[in-house]
């Protein structure tokens, strides 16, 4: 697979975002098919001269013979969706942390009614500003180029509260717990969920300890010290949750799926 990911070099963008990869028509050895799995980084995928597709459970990218630029947004998914390519398309893939796009983009939850948005546009300069990068033709010049035009995005916002929930989830409390420590209701825990990051604090913390599991993998000696390793109750609630995530039994997701930092995709 030729598809180069990179860490962002600015300082203050490493806060936010966790990487990006570039594709590019012609070189570009990815499979026209693949499986991809639930996570809690927003994903903002920008293709040149093509069509975007969203299925149910699939998007589908073809060539267009009108030049273009699509951006779409990816934010809430629990079940693996495939992506399928007619043919390698110029692409270029952004994850943001959790929170990290409202970093950015003020009117966030205006695109996060729905789980795929085809139609990204949060600044009126997105499209040129992409189609500038496209054209460089040096991958350094188009790192420089990107990470300057969203550090020209970058806004001034108060999340303290929402980062500190967001932590909570990210550790043993239950949502009850998170609840009460920070004196809200569990519903209105979710409304805020919902409203700033796409989707409720629950399906937050199960996609959460999902991820913890890819990472652990490679640390541990069984699926029992997975379970617990990944802030789950027991091995049978791990294998509950993961297969309701992935429709794969764990065992056999670590066999045919690449785990590395980067990516979960299976390949079809």
């Amino acid at each position: 697979m030729n598809v180069q990911h990179y860490k962002p070099k600015n300082k203050t963008l490493k806060k936010y975002i966790a990487g990006y990869y570039f594709m590019t028509k012609g070189e570009s050895k990815l499979p026209s098919r693949y499986l991809t799995f639930p996570t809690n980084y927003p994903i903002v995928s920008t293709s040149q001269n093509s069509d975007v597709k969203f299925d149910f459970e699939k998007i589908i990218v073809t060539p267009s013979k009108n030049k273009r630029i699509v951006t779409d947004l990816v934010v809430r998914y629990t079940k693996p969706f495939e992506v399928f390519y007619q043919e390698p398309v110029n692409e270029i893939t952004i994850k943001f942390k959790p929170l990290g796009l409202n970093r950015f983009v003020t009117n966030l939850s205006d695109y996060l009614t729905n789980r795929f948005d085809i139609d990204f546009q949060p600044f009126d300069d997105l499209h040129l500003a992409m189609q500038s990068i496209f054209s460089q033709p040096v991958r350094h010049e188009q790192i420089e180029l990107l990470e300057n035009y969203w550090l020209s995005k970058l806004k001034d916002v108060e999340l303290s509260r929402l980062e500190k929930i967001v932590d909570d989830l990210e550790s043993k409390y239950s949502i009850t717990e998170i609840s009460k420590r920070n004196k809200i209701s569990r519903q209105y825990l979710n409304k805020i969920f919902l409203k700033n990051l796409g989707k409720t604090a629950s399906e937050y913390r199960k996609v959460y300890k999902f991820r913890k599991a890819l990472m652990n993998f490679k640390n541990v000696n069984n699926l029992t010290e997975l379970s617990f390793e990944s802030l789950f109750y027991d091995q049978s609630h791990f294998i509950k949750e993961f297969k309701s995530l992935t429709d794969i039994k764990p065992s056999q997701f670590f066999k045919d799926i690449g785990t590395n930092k980067e990516v979960a995709w299976l390949f079809l």
